[in-house]
């Protein structure tokens, strides 16, 4: 049996920013972090971004020199007792805490049938995978319209490879980017090279030889070298709800990131918080969330009382286009487009009863400070009262 002081479960972003919070307040506290990867903490974006436009390999490792932490890789907490403060992992090791962080993040969504051929994108070793693929091939199918595989897709073709995307949407990114942007993104990455089959899904796939084989439902049959499902992620809640912890969408936390469990905190893709500029419970899937609520948990994991009243931006990167982003981005809301070049530079409000909810800053940087104080006032606003209200 293992005691430390904190035990954070996860070994991704989020923990590696709780581990840097806790030794801000505690230098000398014991640690242990438990990863079920078998790789230490590392950066997720470069592997549908910089990596694929020259970043080192090296570059998405995460330091965690002086830190002191004891680090168990390719482990898994399967079992948890709040009360008697035991966790215990998938050989048997024992752990027992004072304070424990669920960082346990999310798992990919898959396809209905289990594939072996299909690389489901989130991990380095799956950009290895790919990487590896793409040294002998040169067709790629990405199934998926959304963040993943509108990123991985772009990668893809910057790198000279036949990327065919299959997605049930009628254009890339049709729920979060209005109707008229979503459209032209079709054919942007069309122009880039990349053939689309919008409005279709996947049927079948098989391996023919050294190919694969995929069927969609409209009845198209394409080959490839290699497959790419960008489907999302659930939230990892498996080990929350075996150990009685309050869950609606992830586990719930209050404010200082608490589980109903005063010593249990959770953070990241996991974490359902309160977001006091939505005024209302989220959660978010993205590296600011990971980094400064991870932070943060860690600091109070140690003694702070902090309130995470953060709201966390987003941003990617599509080929020469690139956006950051705050607040809700959903198509259903209304919009005000307020362009300085139509779909390459502008900024898009999301609004709600005449509220702004969400700003896209689409190739426009340096303005998230600027769009969350705009939602944070809940003025009324219009096209007019809009127009010009953020540039760069």
């Amino acid at each position: 049996m293992k005691h430390h002081k904190y035990l954070i479960v996860g070994g991704g972003m989020t923990a590696d920013s709780a581990l840097h919070g806790i030794r801000q307040v505690d230098p000398n506290g014991t640690i242990a972090m438990i990863c079920e990867e078998l790789h230490s903490p590392y950066d997720r974006p470069p592997l549908t971004k910089s990596l694929w436009k020259g970043a080192a390999f090296e570059s998405i490792w995460r330091s965690q020199h002086d830190m002191n932490v004891a680090v168990h890789i390719g482990k898994k907490i399967v079992t948890l007792d709040p009360t008697k403060k035991i966790a215990i992992d998938n050989v048997g090791n024992i752990y027992t805490y004072e304070k424990l962080l669920l960082a346990t993040g999310g798992s990919v969504r898959r396809l209905p049938y289990l594939d072996e051929n299909v690389i489901y994108f989130r991990t380095v070793d799956d950009y290895q995978k790919l990487r590896e693929l793409c040294e002998q091939g040169s067709d790629f199918v990405v199934i998926g319209g959304g963040f993943i595989g509108s990123e991985i897709a772009a990668a893809l073709a910057m790198n000279n490879k036949h990327v065919t995307m299959i997605f049930p949407a009628k254009s890339i990114g049709a729920r979060i980017y209005p109707q008229a942007l979503s459209e032209y993104l079709n054919s942007y990455y069309r122009e880039k090279g990349v053939t689309l089959h919008a409005g279709d899904t996947v049927k079948t796939i098989r391996k023919e030889g050294s190919k694969i084989s995929v069927m969609t439902e409209n009845g198209m049959e394409i080959t490839a070298d290699g497959i790419i499902a960008g489907l999302g992620i659930q939230p990892n809640i498996d080990l929350a709800r075996q150990a009685g912890l309050a869950i609606d969408n992830g586990i719930v936390v209050d404010e200082c990131l608490r589980t109903s469990h005063p010593d249990i905190y959770a953070a990241g893709d996991v974490a359902n918080f309160y977001s006091p500029l939505l005024e209302k419970r989220i959660r978010v899937e993205h590296e600011d969330n990971a980094n400064v609520m991870g932070k943060i948990a860690g600091e109070n994991m140690a003694g702070q009382s902090n309130p995470y009243h953060y709201q966390p931006y987003f941003y990617s990167d599509l080929f020469d286009l690139g956006y950051e982003a705050i607040g809700e981005l959903d198509a259903s809301l209304d919009i005000v487009a307020d362009w300085k070049e139509p779909f390459h530079k502008g900024v898009i409000y999301y609004l709600q009863n005449k509220q702004v909810r969400g700003v896209l800053l689409w190739n426009t940087w340096g303005q998230i400070e600027a769009a969350t104080q705009l939602i944070a006032e809940k003025a009324e606003h219009t096209q007019e009262t809009l127009s010009g209200r953020i540039s760069d």
